[in-house]
């Protein structure tokens, strides 16, 4: 098993905290537990050392570590950090899982008043990212959202090229793109460390967090949002469906449960959007994995639907390239997903083959003629075919999307 995660460079992730470098401004990085984010610091601590910042500068705390396991709350960690603070310039500081800190937010924000002090923190849920936090802050923290490997980083930190790359992307289909599974291929030892991150996250940051004392309900969830992944559901539908199976569970408890698991980052809502009415609407979301592998791991590798698995990827790869992303609705069809920046509008579908049939072709192009704006529009399949441009829709294959950022 691949011991080395450290090598592993993230340049779409450590750019951005380069570029807030020394600004008065608290850097927070977010996502799943084992997804990168103490690597990450590890290498901006390297950029600095390159900069000729000293250790002494530099203060490096991982709330994970049992070094710190007294510091419980804002008062100790204000004393911890005023006592190592460096008296003849700037201090580096870096909480990573700040969120075992009970009341963190308060010691942050007389740190940042009291001391010439650059603060990054990192956090594997979003209940660090509350509502005391952002009135305590507001306006002086930006949140970076970092994600297991994508593919292009998964296929650029193989040790050698040994397999094509379409036989790189079923394994990462199946196997996700934790960084420290990036050249694992036994499934004994990839079972082994995926079911200690589901634990953790399911019950240091679902169960023990929210108090909760259903743990089989919770479970169920999980296991029905997994296989529904890239499916319209609602509340409703959700607590249906498991009330069919014996369990009595109302709407606003399914409704809480689910806010719990993309706070966690296990799962991230895509809403829908009215592309003619241009507003959001209120009923039926879908739900994305942010790991394929912790899917597959709790549901077995032979339930892998490669169309969902899929949309699922680009999903999460537009995320990462920053877009927001949205399922689009237009008349009584659907989009799949209407990303969006600053800058720019594009539309995409997504498909394993549109090849099958002319009416397969025609139920994936028939969304974009209903759309009259003039943004970009892409299809993105397996396909590998000379046609690169459909009626003004340019078709992708997947691997040509996901290589060529």
């Amino acid at each position: 098993m691949n011991n080395k995660p450290n090598n592993f460079p993230r340049p779409q992730y450590l750019s951005q905290l380069i570029d807030f470098q020394d600004q008065n401004i608290i850097k927070v990085v977010t996502g799943i537990r084992r997804c990168g984010k103490s690597t990450l610091l590890d290498l901006f601590i390297e950029h600095l050392n390159k900069q000729g910042i000293k250790d002494e500068q530099i203060i490096f705390m991982n709330f994970e570590s049992a070094k710190y396991e007294e510091i419980t709350n804002h008062q100790a960690l204000y004393k911890y950090i005023e006592s190592n603070i460096f008296q003849n310039g700037k201090t580096y500081i870096f909480l990573d899982e700040i969120q075992t800190v009970k009341d963190f937010e308060k010691a942050v924000n007389s740190i940042m008043v009291d001391f010439n002090a650059d603060i990054y923190l990192t956090g594997s849920n979003a209940y660090m990212l509350s509502s005391d936090l952002s009135t305590l802050l507001s306006g002086r923290y930006i949140e970076i959202k970092m994600y297991p490997l994508s593919f292009k980083e998964y296929i650029d930190v193989q040790i050698s090229l040994e397999k094509s790359s379409e036989d790189y992307f079923y394994d990462y289909m199946k196997y996700g793109g934790f960084p420290f599974l990036v050249s694992e291929r036994e499934e004994r030892k990839i079972n082994l460390y995926l079911d200690g991150i589901f634990n953790t996250v399911i019950f240091k940051d679902i169960v023990q967090k929210n108090n909760i004392k259903d743990t089989a309900l919770i479970e169920k969830l999980i296991r029905f949002a997994f296989s529904s992944m890239g499916s319209l559901v609602s509340p409703s539908s959700i607590a249906k469906a498991i009330k069919n199976d014996n369990r009595n569970v109302d709407n606003q408890t399914i409704e809480n449960y689910l806010e719990m698991l993309c706070k966690s980052h296990i799962l991230s809502k895509a809403v829908r959007y009215d592309i003619k009415g241009k507003q959001y609407l209120k009923t039926l979301n879908k739900y994305y994995v942010t790991d394929l592998g912790l899917r597959n791991h709790i549901l077995g590798y032979r339930q892998i639907e490669p169309s969902h698995a899929l949309e699922n990827i680009i999903y999460f790869e537009l995320l990462s390239r920053g877009y927001q992303v949205d399922i689009g609705k237009v008349g009584d069809m659907e989009v799949d997903f209407v990303a969006r920046n600053k800058d720019e509008i594009h539309y995409y579908q997504v498909s394993w083959t549109i090849n099958t049939s002319p009416e397969t072709l025609k139920r994936e192009y028939r969304p974009f003629d209903a759309i009259k704006d003039h943004y970009d529009k892409f299809i993105i399949t397996m396909d590998k075919d000379f046609v690169k441009s459909i009626n003004g829709v340019k078709k992708i294959n997947v691997l040509d999307f996901l290589l060529k950022r």
